[in-house]
């Protein structure tokens, strides 16, 4: 009984440290300032297959000329993508289709993208869509932007 006690008493400890690291991280993330919430989406679906696969909850972070795109379900320090200002083409902004409504965050937009050769979505709030697209338009002077 005692031992199912302390491997119990383990095991929520564990959680709520996990727990506790997720938040921490996403304060040091925020720190800098310049963060939105941004769910991306890296392999756009085949033919046929459900729209709402493959999002992933994120939370990016203007750095410089370039946004920093960190998952919200990780403990790693370092982004899982940068993407450089001039590599950023803008294709089209929607609103979520079928079940991309349930898989994004309420009110978001979703922007389809190509990056350095490679196409990309991002789901965002119609405000970080304006500030998004602000900071691709501010671009410093003969910077190709392009956005849509």
């Amino acid at each position: 009984m005692v031992l199912a006690l302390i491997v119990c008493g383990a095991v929520l400890a564990l959680v709520v440290f996990g727990l506790l690291g997720f938040g921490v991280r996403r304060r040091v993330i925020q720190r800098a300032g310049g963060t939105f919430d941004c769910s991306g989406r890296w392999t756009p679906p085949a033919p046929g297959q459900s729209s709402g696969k493959n999002w992933v909850y994120g939370v990016a972070r203007y750095n410089g000329d370039r946004i920093e795109w960190f998952r919200v379900f990780s403990y790693l320090p370092k982004p899982r993508l940068s993407l450089e200002r001039d590599l950023i083409e803008v294709r089209e902004r929607r609103h979520p289709q079928g079940d991309e409504e349930v898989a994004l965050l309420p009110g978001a937009i979703v922007l389809t993208c190509r990056h350095d050769g490679s196409d990309l979505e991002l789901g965002m709030s119609e405000d970080a869509l304006t500030g998004f697209l602000a900071w691709l338009e501010a671009a410093p002077p003969g910077r190709r932007v392009n956005v849509a």
